[in-house]
């Protein structure tokens, strides 16, 4: 085989096998991301729930409040039964007095409830942050295997950088500007199998003529329609 084509064929692997590594280098932000995702549901939830709970307590202390103010204005109303001079006076106040009691009586009824849903939300973010610390301990360890992943893959991509830089240093400089060249207008592929009369780069026909020529693999031959450069694996 012709040392060049050889080294061509050589050299479109490498890329190859480079282009997919860094797929999978780049792919690392989004599965870092899609691994970080459970902590971070399992967090907003605990964050609800946390926020769930200080509304209830800020209810439970407005109402608390309430009720004192309710307090004091019954303890004034009843300081007014030694003012009073008529039974009439002295029924309007009782009604007034027992209007105040039956309101401070709803609003104790809020208290409870308030207690209650305060009690549910302390149960809940008891909940959340076990669960939150258990998957904080597997999203850990997920990272952790991640980068020691990303790690091998960057150790494998400069082992891969360096092999390319050893075989493009080879190859005929004008020969490696037309390859760079397909390599940019071809998707990746610049050197490809004839097989069959037919490209695998483009799936077009080649000519009998030619087709001979290239399996005897002695010259750079481009295929007419797509100009990739042409090889043929001898799998014999």
């Amino acid at each position: 085989m012709n040392e060049q084509l050889e080294r061509l064929i050589r050299l479109q692997q490498i890329d190859l096998k480079l282009r997919a590594v860094n797929h999978v280098i780049e792919a690392f932000p989004s599965r870092m991301a899609a691994a970080e995702h459970p902590l971070k549901e399992s967090q907003a939830l605990l964050g609800d729930s946390k926020q769930k709970l200080e509304s209830f307590e800020k209810k439970k202390r407005n109402k608390e409040k309430e009720l004192d103010d309710f307090d004091d204005k019954v303890r004034k109303l009843k300081a007014r039964t030694a003012e009073i001079k008529t039974n009439k006076e002295y029924q309007a106040l009782l009604k007034e007095i027992e209007s105040f009691e039956k309101q401070r009586s709803a609003i104790e009824d809020d208290i409870l409830l308030a207690m209650e849903e305060s009690d549910t939300a302390s149960k809940q973010i008891k909940a959340e942050e076990a669960k939150f610390k258990t998957t904080r301990s597997k999203v850990e360890a997920a990272k952790k295997k991640l980068e020691d992943e990303r790690s091998e893959v960057e150790k494998e991509r400069l082992t891969v950088e360096e092999e390319r830089s050893g075989i493009a240093r080879t190859i005929d400089r004008e020969l490696y500007s037309l390859y760079i060249s397909l390599i940019e207008a071809c998707n990746g592929v610049a050197v490809t199998e004839a097989k069959g009369e037919i490209c695998q780069g483009c799936n077009m026909n080649i000519p009998p003529q030619l087709f001979v020529e290239i399996k005897k693999n002695e010259e750079i031959i481009c295929c007419p329609q797509c100009r990739r450069i042409l090889y043929f694996k001898n799998n014999g």
